[in-house]
């Protein structure tokens, strides 16, 4: 295990799942019963390395292992060589709004965005320095103007007209605007002003909040809102792929938050953007771009408020009628995931015992038997069958791990058959009895 795993990645794992999360980092050492879904997606990796672009639906219950997915996807991407960012639907952050909330989710996407040598994100920056550095080497090589010479001020607009034509050539919509932000960025960049980066990063995030504050720090005339941050958000994937990188992956995570938006119309509205990304990627609008969305059951097939209750949306996103639990298609938009067996929750906490004993250490004396006991405590406890999860066996897992680290003469038998089963899923209001404006 020492070989394989970082010290870094080792931590993560045990502090993120003893609190009941998902590590940002080192899912691939944990990944067990996975294989058909992660051999699709690398395949549709190809196909949008390739110049397609995807958009796929992770359903599965509470616990099944949805927010596990999408990290496990992005661990694949950056090898892949892809930028990749992850951001959660909450209350505040959807994909349609008049009021903020939609430009919140892109500012979240934005300051998550990771690349391999940055998984944690906060990559934005790293890409734009390594664009600009690109773009003085090919004007320098076109100019034939030595590069120890290229940064002297007499050459500084010769980079900032390649600048303003590779913008021109990855923008689409708000591409004047985009490309006097990225001039900023390159001024401040070659003159060491941070203030102006700061402001030109500032913009390209979503956080100014009005448009006379952005003429004052930029001199630009428009700002990135609620209704035109998915075309940056297509800017930016281009802009990726010029740099280099094989595209884009934005993962949406919590989609049930879409579900629980209590008036149909701006349900509806948040939905038909659904179906315009949904559109985008698999009639060619866009290239080199992949959206994934995780959700429940009711997020997709709830006929009066999930994604079914849109017919442009069910039509699309019903599931291959000659599927069947033996033989499954990954290739299709939804992929629903069946929760792991016994054999493989088996497996998977033998991983994390060696995890646990690499990051502090040291060898705590949990056996195989040991841990077959433990799960059978686990699964024969009443309530096991209804509401036992994954995530709250591996949770109680490690934490029986760190007691017995500090409290080695504890008896494990007694500690196993202590444990209680409580339903942990979210309490959820009887949303259809809600009266909808």
């Amino acid at each position: 295990m020492a070989a394989k795993i970082r010290s870094k990645e080792a931590k993560a794992i045990v502090n993120s799942l003893s609190g009941g999360v998902v590590p940002r980092i080192g899912v691939q050492h944990i990944t067990v019963g996975r294989e058909p879904e992660i051999e699709a997606y690398t395949s549709a990796l190809e196909d949008v390395k390739n110049g397609h672009s995807m958009c796929k639906f992770w359903i599965g219950d509470f616990g099944s292992g949805k927010s596990f997915m999408l990290h496990l996807l992005n661990t694949v991407a950056t090898r892949e060589k892809f930028v990749v960012s992850n951001a959660d639907f909450t209350p505040d952050n959807r994909l349609y709004s008049n009021d903020g909330k939609a430009l919140a989710l892109y500012s979240a996407i934005m300051d998550n965005i990771a690349i391999q040598t940055k998984p944690e994100g906060g990559a934005l920056p790293t890409l734009l320095d390594k664009w600009i550095e690109q773009e003085i080497s090919i004007t320098a090589q076109q100019n034939k103007i030595a590069v120890t010479e290229i940064r002297e001020e007499k050459y500084i607009s010769l980079i900032q007209n390649n600048l303003m034509k590779a913008v021109n050539e990855v923008s689409d919509t708000g591409g004047f605007d985009f490309g006097v932000v990225v001039i900023k960025y390159f001024e401040g960049y070659i003159t060491g002003d941070d203030y102006l980066k700061r402001s030109a990063l500032k913009w390209l995030k979503g956080e100014y909040s009005t448009k006379t504050e952005a003429r004052q720090d930029l001199g630009v005339r428009e700002i990135i809102n609620d209704l035109n941050y998915y075309d940056m958000l297509k800017n930016f994937c281009r802009l990726f792929v010029s740099i280099g990188y094989s595209g884009f992956m934005i993962n949406l995570d919590e989609a049930i938050n879409l579900y629980k938006i209590s008036t149909a119309p701006t349900r509806a509205k948040n939905y038909e953007k659904i179906l315009t990304i949904f559109n985008d990627c698999f009639q060619g609008k866009i290239s080199n771009l992949f959206i994934n969305f995780a959700g429940t059951k009711e997020f997709l097939e709830n006929e009066r408020r999930g994604l079914f209750s849109y017919d442009a949306l069910k039509t699309r996103l019903q599931t291959n009628k000659f599927e069947t639990v033996e033989f499954r298609d990954y290739t299709q938009p939804v992929i629903k995931l069946k929760p792991l067996n016994h054999n493989e929750i088996f497996v998977l906490l033998k991983k994390l015992k060696e995890i646990y004993n690499f990051n502090y250490d040291i060898e705590i004396d949990i056996t195989d038997e040991d841990i077959q006991l433990y799960m059978e405590d686990m699964f024969n406890k009443p309530g096991a069958d209804e509401f036992l999860t994954p995530r709250e066996v591996i949770r109680d897992f490690l934490n029986i791990m760190s007691l017995l680290r500090q409290n080695p003469k504890a008896d494990k038998a007694s500690i196993f058959s202590s444990i209680e089963i409580k339903d942990e899923r979210p309490q959820e209001t009887n949303l259809d009895s809600i009266e909808e404006l």
